[in-house]
């Protein structure tokens, strides 16, 4: 290890700054763009001990615990920056693929703040990890978090502090609902009859809606429920969500709005229907997901409101079995939002299937881009590709893309004269 002074070339893909030391990269989270800083420096990690020449886009940090907790790599830098740093994380993504497309400005869909929240517990500690360790940083509280979880760190702190005698890491994951707190917990494993009575007599102590245990329900007091469009969704233990409600819905007005009048669609990777919910007004949907749990709780979701066009809501692993091109052609539109791996299989199907409108949403830049270029490869064109930020101060950036098919026109050949 030395002691080394750094230029900051560029802010990287993790929020971290990017120096070079005799040509190698060296990265300096914490540090911004433009910055000279002195730093600890080992391999090609640096530590800064101070910023000699700050960044004009440096800010003040609005949270005690930034630059101890792993979970924001960037809270000092202007927002105008960090709105063009996060848009670039897009265009990168793209131009590293060959995919030729318009990326709009950042949408900011914080919103409220996050309305689920997992925290980390060994022993009594509880917190977030640590940035590039597995060790835990106690916090007091988190500023990105909805008003709605403000009673979830009290509560995971005496999750924690009930279940001590376990030697597993504990996670505990907090959902923010209609009905109140819903946790579900992961790491503790089976528990004896006497710890599920006391987690069941802890629930009704903290009025929690639901308490589960790797999705086993322990304590159900009040079916928890989510608003999605018109409908009441009760999620599975455990069950994904989008992390910010604007997020969610700042998703869906971009499909709707890249469905165009589509009267068929197809929702593929669909959870429990965050998007088919909404969709379902306009159009026929049919839903596919691997989820059992989550399909099940679309299909109950759809009765809650009057009028909402579920045609089918499938449990189907789209990765071993995508939709084939010839079940797509039966839709004028297709949704997918595969998890962080992207959907290379069923793109393939999609690029031979020519349905005339296809949305694709993504939380990884890198994989969307992979299943843009089949798409585009297969003669689909990229409208404006739409950044979405629900992940503030993360690397973290969600983007929605519609495609539509271009329609070759022939040339038309000159009149001969007579």
């Amino acid at each position: 290890m030395s002691v080394e002074t750094l230029i900051i070339e560029r802010l990287g893909a993790r929020g971290e700054g990017v120096a070079r030391i005799e040509g190698r990269l060296v990265f300096a989270p914490y540090a911004l763009a433009g910055e000279r800083v002195r730093a600890y420096v080992d391999g090609e990690q640096a530590q800064v001990i101070e910023v000699l020449e700050p960044s004009p886009d440096r800010v003040a940090s609005f949270c005690s615990h930034y630059e101890v907790c792993g979970g924001c790599a960037v809270q000092t830098l202007r927002a105008e920056a960090y709105a063009a740093w996060k848009r670039g994380l897009v265009e990168t993504a793209l131009r590293n693929a060959g995919v030729a497309a318009q990326v709009a400005p950042l949408v900011d869909a914080h919103g409220d703040g996050r309305r689920r929240v997992t925290f980390h517990a060994r022993g009594k500690r509880v917190g977030f990890m640590r940035a590039r360790a597995h060790e835990i940083v106690e916090i007091d509280a988190c500023p990105l978090l909805a008003p709605s979880l403000a009673g979830a760190l009290p509560v995971a702190c005496a999750l924690a502090a009930a279940l001590v005698g376990k030697e597993k890491p504990l996670d505990i994951a907090i959902t923010a609902t209609l009905e109140g707190l819903d946790i579900d917990l992961r790491g503790p494993g089976a528990l004896s009859e006497n710890e599920a009575r006391a987690l069941v007599e802890f629930a009704t102590a903290h009025d929690l809606a639901r308490l589960s245990n790797h999705g086993r329900v322990v304590a159900l007091r009040r079916k928890p429920h989510i608003a999605v469009g018109e409908a009441l969704l009760s999620p599975p233990p455990g069950g994904f969500l989008q992390a910010t409600a604007a997020g969610e819905e700042a998703i869906a007005a971009r499909i709707a709005a890249g469905l165009g009048g589509a009267k068929t669609v197809a929702d593929l990777f669909c959870g429990s229907g965050a998007f088919a919910l909404r969709l379902a007004r306009r159009a026929r949907v049919s839903a596919y997901d691997s989820d059992a749990a989550a399909i099940a709780a679309l299909i109950a979701a759809s009765g809650s409101a009057r009028g909402l066009r579920i045609a089918e809501a499938k449990a189907r692993d789209l990765f071993k079995s995508p939709l084939r091109a010839d079940e797509l052609k039966a839709f004028d539109a297709v949704v997918f939002d595969p998890p962080r791996a992207g959907a290379q299989a069923q793109a393939h199907e999609l690029a031979k299937a020519g349905v005339a409108k296809i949305v694709a949403v993504s939380c990884n830049p890198q994989s969307f881009a992979r299943d843009a270029a089949l798409l585009i490869n297969a003669g689909y064109a990229p409208d404006e590709v739409a950044p979405i930020d629900q992940f503030r101060h993360s690397p973290h950036v969600e983007l929605v893309a519609a495609f539509s098919r271009k329609v070759h026109t022939p040339r038309k050949r000159p009149l001969l004269g007579r």
